[in-house]
C-alpha cells in the first residue's frame, strides 16, 4: 500500500507516527536501516523530511511489507481513530476507537455504500482510501462488496 500512496501522504504518516508511537517509529527506523545497510544513526541524522522520503521509498519493498503494514495500521489506530470509529459506528460494528474484536462474515451493500460516503464527506479521501484498503487487506473478514468498492471507485484509488 506504501508504494500507492501520494507523494505527500507516505511522509505525512511517518511523521504523525513519529509523534504518536515512538516504539512503532523507532522499529520502523531500524528495519529499514536494516534492510538498506546502514546504521540507525544514519538516517536519524538525516533531516526529517530526507528521511521519511527515503523510508517510504524503502517501505515499499516486498521484505518491509510487515513493517510498512505495522506503520500503517499504527498511524490509523493512534492518529486517525475519528475515521475507524465513524465507518464502523456507520455499519454497527461494536469497537473500541476504532478497534474491533470480531468482524461480521458479511455487511449489507446499502451499509457498507453509506459508511463510504458518510467517510469521504467527513475526512480525506487519500485517507479514507488508505483505512479502507487496509481494512480489507488487514482482516480476515475480506467483504467481496468492500472489495468491489475499492477496485471500482476512483476516489479511493491510492494516490489518486
Amino acid at each position: 500500500m506504501v508504494k500507492e500512496m501520494s507523494p505527500a501522504l507516505a511522509p505525512r504518516v511517518l511523521d504523525e507516527v513519529a509523534t504518536a508511537d515512538k516504539d512503532l517509529y523507532r522499529v520502523a527506523v531500524a528495519a529499514v536501516a536494516q534492510a538498506k545497510k546502514v546504521r540507525p544513526v544514519f538516517l536519524e541524522r538525516q533531516s526529517r523530511p530526507e528521511r521519511h522520503r527515503s523510508m517510504a521509498t524503502a517501505l515499499t519493498r516486498p521484505d518491509l511489507n510487515m513493517i510498512a503494514g505495522n506503520v500503517i495500521s499504527g498511524w490509523l489506530v493512534k492518529t486517525q481513530s475519528t475515521l475507524l470509529v465513524d465507518f464502523l459506528d456507520a455499519l454497527k460494528i461494536k469497537n473500541d476507537k476504532g478497534v474491533v474484536e470480531d468482524l461480521p462474515a458479511t455487511v449489507g451493500d446499502a451499509e457498507l455504500n453509506s459508511a463510504v460516503e458518510l467517510l469521504l464527506a467527513k475526512h480525506p479521501a487519500e485517507a479514507v482510501a488508505l483505512y479502507l484498503h487496509a481494512f480489507y487487506a488487514m482482516n480476515e473478514a475480506q467483504w467481496p462488496n468492500l472489495q468491489k468498492i475499492l477496485s471500482e471507485d476512483t476516489r479511493l484509488m491510492l494516490g489518486a
